[in-house]
């Protein structure tokens, strides 16, 4: 089990977990909350790091947010920092997947002096990736539909909790390569179920504006890609777009993966995480 702390900073109280030894690296999510059991993200990290798996604003025992602002992706990396600073840490490095991976790159441009290297995955520099017909948060793609229906389900107060696992449980099988191995992938008990406040707080102001293509060609901070040729949340295409926007910047790319490199194939995760902590 993952340690719990709370950490009283400049910028409010927040809540991490943290296992592992060696350098300190920060993995979080932009609207995922996380406990004692980890994360199948955090949890690749724990061999070459000691990981600090963070709750943003609203999420586990972290601070509530006096305004919904606090929310943004600046904002939290305000947060991160003041959270490194309490920690007592001159720099750390982080991983992000998904709108993790996006935090990240944000983390990176606007401080890039508190990092010593950063990792994102199944992430983008664009809202764009939203109108690929090959992300299934596009009008276009044939899963769209019964997406809008999951996330109806995952917002609704009046949903059961039963009924809300159910629903992120056929989200997470839209998101792999192979759906029948679900069970086999997601065996092991873990955290990080949607914060619907910071998810539809994203969907209305951080996407809208999106786009930090242009900032990542003077990033200065070690960076490393992953992305999964069959992504059906975020296309292979923009994992790609931000290696060419970063010069110097490394790509993995897992050709039996879609979403979940992570868990589709470990032992080739588990060799990047490695090589991650040797740069």
């Amino acid at each position: 089990m993952w340690k719990q702390r709370l950490v009283e900073t400049s910028r409010g109280r927040f809540e991490f977990f943290t296992q592992g030894e060696g350098e300190p690296l920060c993995v979080t999510h932009l609207y995922s909350e996380f406990n004692e059991k980890g994360n199948h993200v955090a949890d690749r990290f724990v061999s070459d790091f000691k990981v600090y798996l963070v709750n943003l604003k609203e999420a586990g025992n972290s601070s509530k947010v006096e305004e919904d602002i606090e929310m943004s992706m600046e904002e939290s990396c305000k947060d991160l920092e003041a959270v490194r600073e309490a920690l007592g840490f001159e720099k750390w490095s982080f991983a992000g997947h998904s709108t993790g991976g996006m935090l990240g790159l944000v983390y990176a441009i606007n401080h890039p002096d508190s990092l010593t290297r950063v990792m994102v995955g199944g992430a983008t520099a664009t809202k764009d990736y939203a109108y690929h017909e090959g992300s299934m948060y596009c009008q276009n793609s044939p899963l769209n539909a019964r997406l809008k229906e999951i996330f109806a389900v995952i917002n609704s107060p009046d949903s059961t909790p039963d009924e809300r696992k159910e629903a992120g449980r056929e989200w997470g099988k839209m998101s792999l390569y192979r759906p029948e191995k679900y069970f086999e992938y997601f065996n092991k008990p873990t955290s990080g179920k949607v914060v619907s406040k910071r998810l539809n707080f994203f969907s209305a102001y951080d996407f809208q504006h999106f786009d930090v293509r242009e900032q990542l060609r003077d990033i200065r901070v070690p960076l490393v890609i992953y992305g999964g040729r069959h992504d059906a949340q975020c296309p292979y295409d923009f994992s790609e777009e931000i290696h060419e926007c970063a010069p110097g910047s490394v790509l993995y790319t897992y050709e039996e993966s879609n979403h979940n490199p992570f868990v589709e194939e470990q032992e080739k995760f588990h060799q990047m995480v490695k090589e991650f902590s040797r740069v």
